[in-house]
């Protein structure tokens, strides 16, 4: 079995340091107060360190949760702690006997369940809880924690406000007392009914002191039980949780350190961006200036092309004239040339002994014709 089981942001386990860490151990840090000498149920205990914390001031615990394998891993790593055990079931169907516990502890629990489940819950607390038993259970001020911050946990399936949680808590327990915590200075818990006075909150500066109210609480820890006479004393108004290797208010100047570094490094590459974005649009507006010069040229192109084309056109008509010119032309050539061969011809037969041979007769001949006529 390992020694840790994974943190997937539903249970808290040993060894997740930071403010979750400081939230979950204060809540069973207080506890432990009010269940000394008791058999306690632990409602949801998750990996177990809860029910130990417990366990050192309770008679017994029962460490209940639905995941098998959160189990397993808690009854290996914590058995050897004599008065804890650890059973598997709902919180909505416990196996035990009715009065079964003097106090139930259920932390971050109600809000893991459906609405419609809800009620289940809190009746089978009722019901395994002692006539004079203690209730101590936790849950998200959904104002604080959702709304205002406008996050929604992927593991809560119902939260509530004040008045919603203890509607819910009054169908079964008449006498309840409200208690906020978050994160403010380390963990810090208060009544809200007030409580001793060994303490003062104060706030201001050279200009002036005023009274510190407490911030909204980001969670509710409510006791609850059957009557007011069953709910224990408790004078302590303010309850302040740290960590015993590093102090919590070091811790929140570091984080602030770091915030400011990031922030300064943000700005920081804000400003890099901007020259960025200034670099880029100067080279838009130069590439932007360089697409309207070559769009200019090329319409000059254009209609230089164009006067091209009408003068290529001309010179096609021109070329088609002297075509049909030279085709006359070469006609008529072909015409004198064969005159001229005829002429040749008759020039070369003239000048050979034949025709001089008959020169005498044809002009007998020709003397004839015109004496005939003549007649």
């Amino acid at each position: 079995m390992s020694e840790s089981l994974e943190f997937t942001g539903e249970r808290f386990v040993p060894g997740v340091a930071g403010e979750i860490e400081l939230e979950h151990v204060h809540r069973y840090a207080f506890a432990s107060r009010f269940i000394a000498g008791r058999r306690v149920l632990d409602a949801a205990c998750g990996e177990g360190y809860g029910s130990v914390l417990l366990a050192r001031t309770a008679a017994q615990v029962a460490g209940v949760d639905i995941d098998a394998a959160t189990l397993a891993h808690a009854g290996e790593r914590y058995r050897g702690v004599a008065n804890l055990a650890f059973h598997r079931a709902s919180v909505t169907a416990l196996p035990f006997a009715d009065a079964s516990f003097g106090a139930i502890v259920s932390f971050e629990t109600i809000e893991h369940l459906e609405a419609a489940d809800q009620p289940a819950m809190l009746a089978e607390f009722a019901r395994v809880l002692a006539p004079d038993g203690l209730l101590i259970l936790s849950a998200p001020n959904r104002v604080e924690y959702s709304d205002k911050r406008g996050y929604a946990n992927p593991f809560h399936r119902h939260e509530h406000d004040r008045a919603e949680l203890d509607a819910l808590i009054a169908r079964h327990f008449a006498a309840r007392r409200f208690h906020g915590q978050r994160i403010w200075l380390g963990s810090t818990l208060w009544r809200e009914a007030g409580g001793s006075d060994a303490f003062v909150t104060e706030a201001g500066g050279a200009d002036g002191v005023v009274v510190a109210a407490p911030p909204p609480p980001m969670y509710y820890l409510v006791l609850a039980a059957r009557s007011a006479a069953d709910l224990p004393p408790d004078p302590i108004g303010l309850s302040l949780f740290s960590d015993r290797d590093l102090h919590t208010l070091e811790r929140l100047n570091a984080l602030l350190d770091e915030r400011m570094r990031a922030l300064d490094a943000g700005t920081a590459h804000v400003k890099h961006l901007e020259s960025l974005v200034a670099y880029r649009d100067g080279i838009v507006a130069e590439r932007d200036a360089e697409l309207a010069a070559q769009a200019a040229r090329l319409a000059q192109f254009e209609r230089q092309d164009a006067s091209y084309q009408a003068r290529i056109a001309e010179l096609d008509r021109a070329g088609a004239g002297m075509r049909d010119e030279m085709a006359e032309s070469r006609a008529a050539l072909g015409e004198a040339q064969a005159a001229l061969a005829a002429q040749e011809r008759i020039i070369d037969y003239r000048q050979s002994l034949r025709w001089w041979a008959q020169l005498p007769w044809l002009w007998l001949r020709s003397g004839w014709r015109r004496l005939r006529s003549g007649a």
